[in-house]
Order: C-alpha cells, then sequence, then structure tokens
C-alpha cells in the first residue's frame, strides 16, 4: 500500500469508533483549518493554556484514543462540536491531541493525513517546543498545518507552515542531522527552555516518535518503549544507527519511494522502533510510571 493510500485509513488511534456521528458537526468537504476550528473547541492544552486541570480530570491527558476523547467530549456536552463549549469544560490535551483528532476528522472525510512529531521554531524566539503538526495530502504534496493554533493571531499561515528552516517547522529527524552537523544548539530543543527534557538525547527519542506516528502507532508524549535512551547520551552505536534512520525518514520526505518502503521494513522489524502493543506510560503531573497494554485497553475491548 503506498503512503497515501495508508494515510486516508484509520488507524486504532484515529478511528472514533462509536463516537464517528459527532463527526457529523465538521461539514463534508470542510478544509483543514475549518477542522482546526473544530477541534480547538473541544481540546484545550493542559500547560500552554493557562487553565489549572482539576484533578480529578487529569486523566484526560492520557486518553490516547480519539473515541476516548470525543466520549469523554459527549459525557460533558449534549450538543454538537462545533456548539461552542468554554474552554475550561472542554478536554485537556496536548499538540498531539488537537493533531490526532484533525487526522482522524480528515481520514473520515477521505483524506490521506498523518501525525508528525518534531519542533516548532516559530513559538518563541530562540527556542524550538517539541510538538507534533498534521500533514495532509492536497492531491499534489504533503502540506504541514498546526491545528493548535488559531491562524488569526499569528502572521505566518498556520496551515502551510515553513519546511526546512529552523524558524518553522522541522521533524526530528531533520533535527537529529541539524545537531549532529552542529548547526545547532541540541539544548534549544525540548519541552520549555528550563526543562532537563531537552538536548540530544530528547531528540533522538522524538526520531522514533515520529516515525512510529508515521506508521499508524500514534502515540502519547510520554509513552516510553524501545529502543528510547531517555535522558543517557546515545552511544556512538546507537547514534550511527539513528544516523541512518534519519536519513531514510528525510529522503522518504522528499518523496524516495525507496526510501520510504525501507523506513516501513525497519519499523515492523525492529523492536527499537516498534511498540509490539506495550509501553511504559510515564506522566507531566510526575505520577509513577505504568506499564499500558494497548490492545486491551483500547476503546471498545471487554
Amino acid at each position: 500500500m503506498d503512503t497515501v493510500a495508508r494515510s486516508r485509513r484509520h488507524t486504532a488511534y484515529s478511528d472514533p469508533g462509536e463516537f464517528r456521528e459527532r463527526w457529523r458537526a465538521v461539514p463534508r468537504g470542510a478544509d483543514p483549518a475549518r477542522i482546526g476550528e473544530v477541534v480547538r473547541n473541544l481540546l484545550y492544552h493542559y500547560r500552554a493554556d493557562g487553565i489549572e486541570v482539576p484533578a480529578a480530570r487529569r486523566g484526560d491527558i492520557d486518553s490516547r484514543w480519539v473515541a476516548r476523547i470525543l466520549e469523554l467530549d459527549a459525557q460533558r456536552h449534549e450538543a454538537p462540536l462545533d456548539a461552542p463549549r468554554a474552554r475550561e469544560d472542554r478536554v485537556a490535551g496536548c499538540c498531539r491531541d488537537f493533531t490526532l483528532l484533525t487526522v482522524s476528522a480528515l481520514r473520515e472525510q477521505g483524506v490521506a493525513a498523518r501525525s508528525r512529531v518534531g519542533f516548532a521554531g516559530y513559538l518563541r524566539e530562540g527556542y524550538h517546543f517539541d510538538h507534533v503538526i498534521v500533514e495532509f495530502w492536497d492531491g499534489a504534496r504533503w502540506v504541514r498545518g498546526d491545528a493548535q493554533l488559531d491562524p488569526t493571531w499569528f502572521a505566518f499561515p498556520t496551515w502551510d507552515l515553513v519546511r526546512g528552516e529552523v524558524d518553522g517547522f522541522l521533524t526530528a529527524a531533520e533535527v537529529w542531522q541539524l545537531i549532529r552537523a552542529g548547526g545547532a544548539d541540541p539544548r534549544s530543543f525540548g519541552v520549555f527552555p528550563t526543562s532537563p527534557l531537552a538536548g540530544t538525547s530528547f531528540v533522538f527519542d522524538y526520531v522514533i516518535r515520529d516515525i512510529a506516528h508515521r506508521f499508524g502507532e500514534e502515540l502519547l508524549l510520554w509513552d516510553v518503549w524501545g529502543g528510547m535512551v531517555g535522558e543517557q547520551d546515545p552511544t556512538p552505536e546507537q547514534a550511527a544507527w539513528m544516523d541512518a534512520l534519519a536519513a531514510l525518514v528525510v529522503a522518504a520526505d522528499a518523496d524516495d519511494a525507496d526510501a520510504e518502503e525501507a523506513l516501513a521494513a525497519c519499523f515492523h522489524a525492529d523492536d527499537r522502533l516498534h511498540p509490539r502493543g506495550h509501553v511504559r506510560q510515564f506522566s507531566p503531573y510526575e505520577l509513577p510510571p505504568v506499564e499500558v497494554d494497548l490492545v486491551t485497553a483500547a476503546p471498545g475491548r471487554p
């Protein structure tokens, strides 16, 4: 199956399941920007929006599956998704959730879409926040858009993000190559400027996340699995392995079909890349990590 066809199909994470009807609030043929408006009416960012998430709702950010996020919204609001919700009554999430919901709605309309994991240089001058954005096929090319951002707040087109520039959106693979070439300060890529979650090891793990998202495992940003190194510096052998992977990602993004095929083969064969139905879920709230069976925990399972 080619990349575009694969990206039209729902994954376990993007499938709205029994809440598919909720997407009827999105007009047939709506463009990604309109879908983004609806999604921003459903969610608020658990950290960036300045709202204190009530203790009873902190689990919102671990909802993981679109079906579960839509279920939470339905429990709180009978009205359609496009009916205004008070911000504090929306579901708490992060960039990954804004993106995945948008990808879900696009796939419902038959549009090829996927999430990309990397770093945004347009949120604060001189720093590159870890970020997840939408990539959708417009019939000729993959277009990148930021579903979390209200386009009216920014002077640049949030639904056609600049590629390949340090003040735009860079995939984790592009950042890895930039750091390895000595072209950027590794500590300028992370969760926020004073966070220990930054630097070469952080970018290393984010390349693994981006590859997983590319092939349908749209996992949480605090899930850990396989060959991730955490806060440990990659060994020379690990760095060489990542050099090869990053090169494949960048080539595949340049429409190299052989690189796309090789990357897919690596993902499906290598336990360092594929979660195999199991992750260790950490918590931004510093709760103890939990082991998650992604099969038995999925919506609709008995």
